[in-house]
């Protein structure tokens, strides 16, 4: 190994460890925080304790807006994997003019700030006359997390030898069950990579769902914003690391069924 070789591993490496420490560090200052005994944000904390988790329980409006989240989440990750399943075949296996456009198209929302899609979709839903707040979270939220599905299995696609639906006909299994058998278990790790996805970005979005909630329906996010206006404790610290648990809670669960190597293809 040429001394060039040396130092532009040494760059690399101290680039990646930085950037790790950057991500990381804002996640371990909360989650310490969360178990300290003071009232206040302070680090290091006075003394460990875990009033502020056994606060959650009597925490108000805490457990309505979670239920929130979740329905939302996963109703509106449902529809997208569906959604972005059938669009995603249509971009792979269609030949049609606009091909591109439409693909660029469907992950917009990825490239825009949060803030316009959702003032964006709160005058179309006015136009439209959707006044219901479930009604408007789920649409509002099946677009935030269509990109993800669209695009991931999209890239699955790509790499599909459709030949070997062809050869399943062949030995006897129809068309559907063709998809099943061949099709289906090569995708398992698109589909369940852009699921983690969608659902994450979903339960962690805020800046599209303020626009669609109300006093009496609130989704986490938003009530977490309020507890930060009304009691600035460390209660929110602990809810914080609870979704963090949730996150590495669906790593864990897509490293068992798939594996983290075959998900970070995707």
């Amino acid at each position: 190994m040429t001394a060039t070789e040396r130092v532009t591993r040494f760059v690399v490496w101290f680039v990646a460890a930085f950037t790790v420490v950057f991500l990381m560090t804002p996640l371990i200052v909360t989650i310490a925080v969360s178990f300290g005994s003071s009232t206040v944000f302070t680090l290091p904390p006075p003394d460990w304790s875990l009033r502020w988790y056994l606060r959650l329980a009597n925490t108000r409006g805490l457990l309505p807006a979670l239920m929130v989240s979740l329905q939302v989440a996963a109703i509106s990750t449902t529809i997208a994997m569906a959604l972005g399943t059938l669009c995603a075949i249509a971009l792979v296996r269609g030949r049609f003019p606009g091909r591109e456009a439409i693909a660029t198209f469907l992950i917009s929302p990825l490239m825009l700030p949060g803030l316009v899609i959702g003032i964006a979709m709160l005058q179309g839903f006015k136009a439209l006359g959707l006044r219901d707040v479930y009604a408007s979270l789920f649409v509002a939220h099946v677009v935030i997390t269509l990109p993800y599905v669209v695009r991931t299995v999209a890239g699955a696609l790509s790499l599909f030898d459709f030949s070997l639906i062809d050869a399943a006909r062949t030995l006897g299994c129809n068309y559907p069950t063709a998809l099943m058998r061949v099709l289906v278990p090569a995708l398992a790790p698109a589909f369940l990579t852009s699921g983690m996805f969608a659902f994450l970005a979903s339960m962690d979005n805020y800046p599209i769902s303020i626009f669609f909630t109300d006093a009496w329906t609130k989704t986490l996010p938003i009530q977490m914003l309020q507890y930060v206006e009304e009691t600035p404790d460390p209660t929110i610290a602990a809810i914080s690391a609870g979704l963090v648990l949730l996150a590495i809670l669906v790593l864990i669960i897509g490293d068992r069924l798939v594996g983290l190597r075959k998900l970070a293809d995707f």
